[in-house]
């Protein structure tokens, strides 16, 4: 098994590729090793010192460490986990994994939302997974679009950017409604 890495936009996070798929669908947020109970995986990663985040997706695994720790000195025993997770057989996630909350919007402004959740869908996370991340809808409420970033777009130094510029100035342009993005957390 050959395991691929990129570098993200945030310094702090690495996108480890395993060259399989991760997830079925969705995606999945860890912030932390509690968090992380249901799936072997994450608790495997969660094992090496000085990771403080996992994120999966399609086909890639996502791994934030903290500032005290150099990417050349967990970055094996990250590889390492990973292999040996699909090695042993073990799933990935155990139980009911979590929908990724594509139910359709009703009311006063359903039809506003449904366009927003099909522009995020098609031409928001693409972009935002070919980075090692994800960007769930949270709401909206009088024009203003509430997001949460995920994976490495969370503390990413460029977020902010990437919400104001990109995102907010995408469904701008195609939903008048819209007047303003605003990150949310989890």
């Amino acid at each position: 098994m050959f395991i691929q890495t990129e570098s993200t936009p945030n310094p702090a996070t690495l996108k480890f590729l395993p060259g399989q798929p991760v997830l079925e669908m969705g995606t999945a947020d860890f912030p932390s090793a509690e968090a992380a109970e249901k799936s072997p995986l994450a608790r495997r990663i969660f094992a090496v010192e000085g990771v403080t985040g996992v994120f999966f997706g399609l086909d890639f695994v996502t791994v934030t460490k903290g500032d005290d720790v150099q990417w050349d000195h967990i970055k094996p025993a990250i590889l390492g986990a990973v292999m040996e997770h699909y090695q042993s057989g073990a799933p990935v996630m155990t139980g009911e994994q979590a929908a990724s909350g594509h139910a359709e919007h009703t009311g006063e402004d359903g039809e506003v939302v449904n366009q927003i959740k099909e522009l995020l869908d098609t031409r928001v996370r693409p972009a935002v997974a070919q980075d090692g991340g994800d960007i769930t809808f949270h709401g909206f409420d009088r024009g203003v679009v509430y997001l949460h970033m995920q994976g490495a777009c969370a503390g990413c130094p460029s977020s902010t950017l990437t919400l104001k510029m990109g995102i907010e100035n995408l469904l701008r342009h195609y939903i008048p409604e819209v007047v303003e993005v605003r990150p949310v957390a989890a």
